[in-house]
């Protein structure tokens, strides 16, 4: 669990970790910069260790740092606003034991509605954008385990082994889109994501929109796009990504995070290296080729928080035609 800010529900994060059922937890909790009376708050536990770098590590970062601590067979992470329901990490850790599972997920509700969801898992979009699944949905229309594009950051578990054979999160990412690289590194592995419907933690959530936060959503993005795809999905997706990004940076500017947006690019270009490093990786690592993963990838924006105006529909009708011609191709090339 990490730390940051004013922390209003931490002590009630941490205390909710603390009461599990059927399960022993330590809690690792890693200070990036919250408010001393935030953490004075928290409960006072032999089983919960502080850790104090000194910065803010960012979620990816901190969440490394924690996890090099935790002893157990398998770590859960739990966000400081999601308060998991007494049987949800047992219910987590259980699942594991099916080693086909590599990400298990709970299901995420609001906690000012808690008859809501707020993800139910997160799906990927051909055009990398991702999104609170299921948002708002009744929780009661969810049932069983589901597999998923990428199991809510809010709450996961994962062995320790599938997270070290992994190497945990790329630190470079700092916040945003780490828990479907994560996911979908599973799935390159032949490891499924999955979320259950009984394993619940409600969530304090709330949108936002900063500069910084648009900064670093978009250029990962863009990162796990040119990482985790094969060369010839990148070449079939160019043209409706090159003219996605042209759109994206007109709303920007109308929006007042044109700069951001070019921030985002810029600092691509300029770790040329690293990106090169961190593909040859990930696809050097992979056994499971993207002809046996498009299935799992959408072309449908339907986000809660940010619906497509209408006057988007015709193009979004035009990438779908265009998507559904380009899995031909890679299933073509299906092993």
């Amino acid at each position: 669990m990490l730390a940051y800010g004013a922390e209003e529900f931490l002590a009630e994060a941490v205390a909710a970790v603390l009461a599990s059922d059927g399960v022993e937890v330590e809690l690792v909790l890693v200070d990036n910069g919250a408010a001393p009376e935030a953490l004075a708050r928290v409960p006072h536990d032999p089983r919960v260790t502080l850790l104090e770098p000194g910065r803010n590590l960012g979620f990816t970062g901190g969440v490394n740092l924690g996890a090099a601590t935790v002893r157990s067979e398998v770590l859960a992470l739990v966000n400081s606003d999601a308060i998991v329901e007494a049987q949800a990490l047992r219910l987590l850790a259980e699942h594991l034991d099916d080693h086909g599972v590599g990400v298990a997920g709970a299901t995420i509700l609001l906690a000012d509605s808690p008859d809501l969801i707020n993800s139910a898992g997160n799906p990927l979009h051909v055009l990398g954008l991702s999104w609170a699944g299921d948002m708002d949905r009744p929780a009661a229309s969810i049932t069983g385990d589901r597999a998923v594009a990428s199991a809510s950051g809010a709450c996961l578990a994962v062995r320790r082994s599938t997270w070290e054979d992994l190497g945990g999160f790329p630190e470079e990412l700092f916040a945003y889109v780490e828990d479907m690289e994560l996911s979908w590194r599973c799935w390159q592995r032949g490891l499924r994501v999955e979320v259950l419907a009984d394993a619940r933690a409600l969530h304090h959530y709330e949108f936002s929109r900063s500069p910084l936060k648009m900064y670093l959503v978009e250029r990962n993005r863009l990162l796990l796009l040119l990482t985790v795809h094969e060369a010839r999905t990148l070449v079939l997706l160019g043209l409706p990504l090159l003219a996605f990004e042209i759109a994206i940076l007109v709303v920007a500017c109308v929006q007042g995070w044109g700069r951001e947006k070019v921030r985002g690019w810029r600092w691509i270009l300029t770790h040329q290296a690293w990106v090169r490093e961190r593909r040859r990786l990930v696809q050097s690592t992979r056994t499971v080729p993207d002809a046996r993963l498009v299935s799992m990838l959408t072309d449908t924006f339907d986000p809660a928080q940010t619906p497509l105006p209408p006057a988007a529909a015709p193009l979004e009708s035009v990438l779908r035609a265009y998507w559904r011609l380009a899995r031909r191709f890679l299933r073509d090339r299906r092993s």
